[in-house]
């Protein structure tokens, strides 16, 4: 298990918006503070600020903070220190040897969003302080000179399924947390849906969301249906009196199934 356990749904939130941020954090599992794409240039001192002055729960609270090769960063690493804020969010983050040079009392999540990004994924996650990966498919399209993440029925493209899949392994290689990106169509509920059951059937510890009316659509996806924790726990008793292998319900059960049906009833637990 990853040590970053904030629960599935984790709610974006501008940081110049300070009179939003203890509603959002009471609407989601957590909230990710946005000093980046979220606000706009002019108005960032005025977001540190109001950081500096807000009073959450730090266990809850993320803070993504601009590019490590971008002015801004300095300044949002200095108001961090100002705080009880230590998970930080890290915009396009590239490399491991970027990364270094963030001080190691912040825990830090990579959002892998560029194409160089993706492909130094695996190695981002060995580093003691990444406790969590991100994808993003907007940047990663864009760094590729590409216009667009998803098909015109909405559904991803070849490249952006694939750099979901591989910031997940790289994440899952190395014990770390893998995030879901945004759905940004708020109004496409059935695809959130679609898209965070696949995230939590394949191993995703949360999903990111941009909207707080999906909270709890992605909440939902991650919680397993009385049925399912239902067969876990069946088949998880009965294993305790079987010897290697076995059948099931007609089903052969070994212990990759064991280990999906022990993750089934955490995410029961956890919800």
């Amino acid at each position: 298990m990853s040590a970053f356990d904030l629960g599935p749904a984790l709610l974006f939130c501008p940081a110049d918006r300070p009179e939003r941020y203890r509603t959002a954090l009471e609407r989601a599992d957590a909230v990710i503070i946005d000093l980046e794409d979220a606000v706009a240039a002019p108005a960032k001192t005025a977001a540190r600020g109001a950081l500096i002055e807000s009073d959450l729960d730090p266990e809850r609270v993320v803070v993504r903070v601009n590019a490590l090769d971008t002015p801004d960063v300095e300044a949002d690493l200095v108001t961090l220190s100002q705080t009880d804020y230590r998970t930080i969010m890290v915009a396009k983050a590239e490399s491991p040897e970027q990364l270094k040079t963030v001080d190691a009392r912040f825990a830090l999540i990579a959002l892998c969003e560029t194409a160089k990004g993706v492909v130094n994924a695996e190695r981002i996650a060995e580093l003691p302080t990444v406790t969590g990966l991100m994808w993003g498919a907007e940047d990663l399209v864009a760094s590729l000179g590409g216009t667009s993440s998803r098909k015109p029925n909405g559904r991803y493209r070849d490249v952006a399924r694939a750099a979901r899949a591989r910031v997940l392994l790289a994440a899952g290689a190395r014990g770390k947390a893998a995030i879901d990106a945004v759905h940004l169509d708020i109004a496409d509920v059935r695809g959130l849906r679609r898209e965070a059951k696949d995230a939590a059937a394949s191993g995703f510890a949360a999903t990111a969301c941009i909207h707080p009316s999906q909270v709890e659509v992605i909440r939902a996806a991650y919680r397993p249906d009385v049925n399912q924790a239902d067969w876990a726990r069946a088949v998880l008793e009965a294993a305790e009196t079987e010897r290697g292998v076995f059948t099931f319900d007609g089903r052969m059960v070994d212990e990759p199934v064991l280990r999906h049906a022990r993750s089934l009833l955490r995410r029961a637990s956890g919800a």
